[in-house]
């Protein structure tokens, strides 16, 4: 990760860790980046429903326009369907303004590649170089060089099509509920569900700039939840604010979680031959009671680090074709190169429809253990991950915990936090654990007020 640049964008509060000037020259850079040899810039841009979402993608067009770049505007639209227009119409570079689950006043800058997958990461270093003044003054276009912007809410509906056309049943007779968070997928979702012909209970669909992913959404599911059980519904979707994330509940109000759709799903593809021979790709979050299940029905499984960034470079060279994360980022590599909350959806109701059983029956078989988590503040994160007593004391907790169990240590990325994550068959197991750990990074003096 870059100064700037983390695994999904340049993130940050609007105006104070990422600000307008930053969009700006993000824009300048981009349209000379992709205009040289006299080849015209093409760049589409979606946002979010964020109030500062309208305000980046001024300034990014603003950027963009002065370097000699056309700028195609698919306006409050999703992350992915700013990838798959990327993709399918050769644009030289996607950009989605977004912050994904984070709340309205934080907001960011997701560059996408021309295959619509997320920009190099060379580009990218080249870009804070630009924002950092280490690279001279880029020349302004001028007469007929300058760019121009031309809306292009058309390729938003097209995006929609291609859901619908993935779809292989029906939902007529079926009560599916939608919860939009007040983000992009208040423009998507539910045209999508009635079109294929499904009852649709639709909540948090009413943005207004400020509300986006307040108290609902993947990340706040309880609506979703009393909505499903108080209507009878026969499932709910969840997505975040830029819809890349999926959560779902079944019938019975249980929260269907990344790692339930990754099992239901890839089973799905196993015991139709989709799965080629393939693996599924979890991360080092997953729990340890999805890897027990696809142990229990022969599915091999890829572990990459935490993000979805990495699961799709997984798949990318392995040819796998379904991966994800427990926070609900799935991917499915025939039909996208990110992951997809309404393409998630869309394929929980294959499965569904295809087997003829209720959802709550299609992740019966995993029993996910407890998963417990401790952010332990420390003064020097590298430090405390590379102490031979601190790892020794991880593996001593592991080995108590035998088969029944695992621990993770890992360092946050953007705060002074050691993450220790502990499963176990209870959740006093993991706690015991944990502490084993914890104890010894402060023994050590790793660990700030404590």
């Amino acid at each position: 990760m870059g100064k700037y640049f983390g695994t999904d964008g340049f993130r940050g509060e609007a105006n104070v860790g990422l600000t307008v000037d930053h969009a700006f020259k993000i824009g300048r850079f981009i349209g000379r980046h992709f205009g040289k040899e006299g080849n015209k810039c093409r760049v589409v841009i979606g946002k979010d429903t964020r109030r500062s979402s309208y305000m980046y993608e001024a300034a990014l067009t603003a950027g963009l326009t002065a370097s000699g770049a056309d700028v195609y505007l698919l306006h409050v639209t999703t992350t992915p369907s700013v990838s798959y227009i990327t993709r399918v119409d050769d644009f030289d570079c996607g950009i989605m303004i977004s912050a994904s689950h984070n709340p309205y006043y934080d907001n960011g800058i997701k560059l996408i590649n021309s295959a619509g997958e997320k920009m190099e990461e060379e580009i990218l270093l080249e870009i804070e170089q630009y924002l950092d003044g280490e690279i001279g003054e880029l020349p302004y276009a001028q007469r007929a060089e300058i760019g121009r912007t031309i809306d292009f809410s058309a390729g938003r509906n097209r995006y929609i099509g291609y859901l619908i056309s993935l779809a292989t049943h029906s939902y007529k007779g079926k009560k599916v509920g939608l919860d939009c968070a007040n983000g992009s997928t208040s423009m998507i979702a539910k045209s999508v569900f009635d079109a294929l012909g499904a009852d649709t209970y639709t909540i948090n669909n009413s943005p207004n700039g400020l509300n986006i992913n307040l108290g609902c959404g993947s990340t706040h599911i309880e609506q979703l939840q009393r909505l499903v059980v108080g209507n009878g519904l026969d499932v709910g979707f969840a997505f975040d604010g830029d819809a890349d994330r999926c959560m779902a509940v079944d019938e019975k109000g249980r929260i269907i979680d990344g790692d339930l759709i990754l099992y239901i799903y890839g089973r799905h593809m196993h015991e139709r031959g989709k799965l080629e021979g393939t693996r599924v790709v979890t991360t080092v979050m997953s729990n340890i009671g999805l890897y027990k299940a696809l142990d229990e029905a022969g599915i091999g499984y890829d572990v990459t680090d935490v993000g979805d960034k990495y699961v799709w470079e997984n798949m990318r060279k392995t040819g796998n074709l379904i991966g994800g994360e427990q926070s609900g980022h799935i991917i499915f590599a025939k039909y996208a190169t990110t992951g997809d909350g309404v393409l998630t959806a869309i394929k929980l109701m294959q499965a569904m429809l295809d087997r003829e059983l209720p959802l709550s029956k299609l992740a019966e078989p995993v029993k996910i253990f407890p998963q417990v988590l401790r952010n332990v503040r420390v003064a020097d994160k590298a430090a405390a991950m590379r102490d031979p007593d601190v790892l020794a004391a991880g593996k001593r907790a592991g080995e108590m915990l035998g088969s029944n169990g695992r621990v993770l240590l890992r360092a946050s990325g953007t705060e002074p936090l050691v993450r220790v994550m502990v499963e176990a068959p209870t959740e006093d197991e993991c706690n015991e654990a944990i502490d084993i750990v914890v104890d010894v990074m402060k023994e050590k003096g790793f660990v700030e007020n404590g």
